[in-house]
């Protein structure tokens, strides 16, 4: 399992920025669709919070 999940999106509340890390206590990534994803671009990560920024 991963030690470190790398994430550059600065507008989530799970991210520290200054490391572009996660810093949640799980990941949840799903498919777009309900078909198997062949790559990343058809997958979203339903951890993401908006930060107040």
């Amino acid at each position: 399992m991963a030690q470190d999940v790398l994430c550059e999106v600065s507008s989530c509340v799970h991210n520290i920025t200054s490391q572009n890390k996660c810093g949640a206590t799980q990941i949840y990534v799903v498919n777009h669709k309900d078909n198997n994803a062949s790559s990343s671009a058809e997958t979203d990560c339903k951890t993401f919070e908006p930060a107040d920024l």
